[in-house]
């Protein structure tokens, strides 16, 4: 009776693993770069001068002071 449990759970263990190294096989890798930068591309469509990045007003946060 044991022998047969302990070679159930000896079974289970290695489906288990297999199948955890299995599903690494198709990891997804990085995407490729892009052939410019955005920077560059906004500069294309824009007419060749760069917009000026928009002025951030300084809104303090709640909090801020933690920081």
């Amino acid at each position: 009776m044991v022998k047969t449990f302990r070679r159930s759970i000896v079974a289970a263990g290695l489906v288990v693993t297999a199948a955890l190294v299995l599903s690494g096989c198709g990891r997804k890798s990085d995407l490729d770069p892009p052939s410019m930068p955005a920077d560059q591309q906004n500069v294309r469509t824009t007419g060749g001068k760069p917009q000026p990045a928009p002025a951030k007003p300084d809104d303090p946060f709640i909090l801020d002071p933690l920081l």
